[in-house]
């Protein structure tokens, strides 16, 4: 009989050494860093690092150490309970210029509707109570008479998010029967949702009109007929068409639906209350103008340019905003008192337009001169450079900022940004280790620099990078 692989017996004795969960916890009692630490935790902790260490040796071909010792598997394992303690979802430093980050939690709220939302959570509320009948009341009373007079709207209601609020308003209006929409609109948006998926699950059917580039009115007249229940427009919030285009004014659609006793809806994607023309920035079509140019129906984000919580608003005509609010969908779509809480204290500051984007953290990054934001970033580089370290070179370059979220597509803000350098150390690696950082700082790659851009970065995060940077020196 042939002896058995001596690589196969060496590695079962060292998986043998690696040691028993008890004996690690054991070790590990009397380090006052795990003072108060549930056993059950512990536990965890102490059976992921011993499984580490097992899936290392058993990776390593040939095996090529020992198990470390005892100590160092305690210290491990008050590293795995830090880990394990510290909040699944954390603060992030957002150093990429992208004001409406939908990977980092998109916008900020503003501080009024912070204490909103810290007054809702601490207290109880008259979240469905009527104070001034003493009986049950509607939770949209909220934030239902302050949209109505920011947007001109006859009534509005609010669902979880703006996907929610196209799909219930369509499956209210349109269900069975045809919408009539053109072939350019027929978008996609983050999550590969798109309109002709939210529209085949509301169980409206769709009637697609024109082609990608140019769609006419004769087109939508063509393919109205018995079927027809609604004419849909989407605006082109996240993409742009250029060149030979040709698209149906809203007000010409409206015009088009009143001849034909049909409802026309408009879905503005982002949806902003503001005309940013005003401030230098491209124009994008304000909530406001599409109700005056008579949609029915309007509906809108509440977290992106609006620069509230998540949320999908519902604007229109009374009579057919109370038939979508009657919808059982309505009951798997509401919103909670948190959000709009936080909604309603966004949208209060939005009576004073300059207040708004003085307050409202995405309004003010996107209107933000460059010249304000320079002297924070030759500080910032400063501050970088002072740390000594010959391998670093940290300056201002101008860069660009996007809007994100999906708005905005052609937006550009020039933003004045420290980029950094370090002799030695790819770009990559850097970035990786800054997002290892605590708290993590998100940044991104340009030209072989790691770019801060100090559009989004906040004042209160300045020290996070520097502290990050520091240590990526000091670790080499």
């Amino acid at each position: 009989m042939m002896d058995a692989d001596p690589l196969a017996n060496e590695l079962q004795q060292r998986l043998r050494r690696l040691p028993a969960v008890d004996r690690l916890l054991e070790a590990a009692r009397g380090n006052p860093e795990l003072d108060g630490t549930p056993p059950a935790l512990l536990t965890r902790a102490a059976r992921e690092v011993v499984e580490a260490e097992r899936r290392r040796i058993l990776s390593a071909a040939p095996p090529d150490a020992e198990p470390p010792p005892i100590a160092v598997f305690a210290r491990r394992l008050a590293d795995a309970v830090r880990r394990l303690r510290r909040p699944n979802l954390r603060r992030v430093v957002n150093a990429t210029g992208v004001v409406i980050h939908t990977n980092l939690g998109r916008s900020l709220l503003a501080r009024e509707a912070l204490e909103r939302v810290r007054e809702a959570a601490l207290h109880y509320t008259n979240l469905e109570y009527d104070l001034e009948r003493g009986k049950r009341g509607s939770r949209y009373t909220a934030v239902r008479d302050l949209v109505c007079e920011i947007t001109g709207a006859e009534d509005a209601m609010v669902v979880n998010n703006n996907a929610g609020a196209v799909l219930i308003s369509l499956e209210t209006l349109a269900r069975g029967r045809e919408v009539v929409v053109s072939r350019g609109d027929l978008v996609e948006i983050g999550g590969s949702f798109r309109i002709p998926e939210v529209m085949a699950k509301s169980g409206a059917r769709l009637r697609e009109v024109g082609t990608t580039n140019r769609t006419h009115l004769r087109d939508y007249e063509g393919a109205i007929g018995a079927e027809t229940a609604l004419l849909l427009k989407v605006h082109w919030s996240n993409y742009s068409i250029v060149g030979f285009t040709a698209q149906v004014p809203l007000a010409e659609l409206v015009r088009l639906g009143r001849r034909h006793g049909l409802p026309v809806m408009e879905d503005l994607g982002s949806g902003t209350f503001i005309d940013f023309s005003r401030y230098g920035l491209l124009k994008e079509p304000t909530v406001q103008e599409s109700v005056a140019a008579g949609a029915d129906v309007v509906t809108f984000s509440g977290d992106k340019l609006l620069g509230g919580p998540q949320a999908g608003i519902i604007v229109g005509r009374a009579e057919l905003i109370a038939a979508i609010r009657k919808n059982p969908l309505n009951r798997a779509l509401r919103i909670d008192k948190l959000t709009l809480a936080a909604l309603e204290g966004t949208l209060r500051l939005y009576r004073d337009e300059a207040q708004a984007v003085r307050e409202i953290p995405t309004l003010r990054q996107l209107t933000q001169p460059e010249d304000a934001l320079r002297p924070r970033a030759e500080a910032l580089a400063q501050r970088l450079a002072s740390l000594g370290d010959p391998r670093l070179e940290a300056t201002v370059a101008r860069r660009s900022s996007k809007a994100g979220g999906g708005s905005l597509p052609l937006l550009d803000l020039p933003s004045p940004c420290v980029q950094v350098r370090l002799r030695g150390v790819s770009a990559r690696r850097v970035e990786t280790a800054l997002r290892r950082a605590e708290p993590p700082v998100i940044a991104r790659i340009e030209e072989e620099a790691v770019i801060f851009d100090l559009r989004t970065v906040l004042p209160e995060d300045e020290d996070p990078i520097v502290a990050a940077v520091a240590r990526i020196l000091e670790e080499g």
